[in-house]
């Protein structure tokens, strides 16, 4: 009997004293009152075309996905808080070389954001000033029927980017 208590105890005290765990937005930095979530396109301080929408529709759709907000592309005085981002750096860097080919096979992206949710009194829910990201794709060496990759690339790096972030605003330790 005794030892059935002991084994008892032993089994429970992890639940009594917690694991470290926690529950899906339970880390959240955002307030649990926020209603409204604002994000507004984000800046660029590089010469890429078209990346700051790609990035900030994702963004968009990925909030609207995965949380209770009504998320919105314009700030306003609706919003709860706002999400400002700023894309720092874009590069893009050979991984692979062909020598069949003398080409490269695939290729790096580099993204650098800061990236900053307040509220409306200013207060600053989540920052991160160097947010930085990658995504790895590949080339086709069939010239004749080569498709330009980097849009489709930039399209799964946004997605990426996007899950990326909204889970480290919802669930960081």
């Amino acid at each position: 009997m005794l030892r059935r208590a002991l084994l008892l105890f032993v089994f429970c005290l992890p639940a009594l004293t917690g694991c470290g765990y926690h529950t899906v937005g339970s880390a959240t930095h955002l307030p649990p009152g926020l209603k409204t979530l604002a994000v507004p396109l984000f800046t660029t301080k590089t010469n890429a075309n078209h990346t700051e929408i790609a990035l900030t529709d994702a963004v968009l759709r990925e909030f609207a996905a995965r949380t209770r907000f009504r998320v919105v592309s314009v700030d306003g005085p609706d919003a709860d808080a706002v999400l400002h981002g700023a894309i720092l750096k874009q590069y893009s860097a050979p991984l692979t070389y062909n020598t069949t080919t003398q080409q490269s096979s695939s290729f790096l992206i580099t993204l650098v954001v800061s990236v900053t949710i307040d509220d409306r009194d200013g207060h600053v829910l989540y920052e991160n000033k160097n947010y930085t990201y990658r995504e790895q794709y590949q080339t086709t060496s069939n010239l004749p029927t080569f498709i330009q990759e980097d849009p489709a690339a930039m399209q799964r790096l946004s997605r990426h980017f996007a899950s990326q972030l909204v889970s480290d605003v919802l669930e960081s330790f």
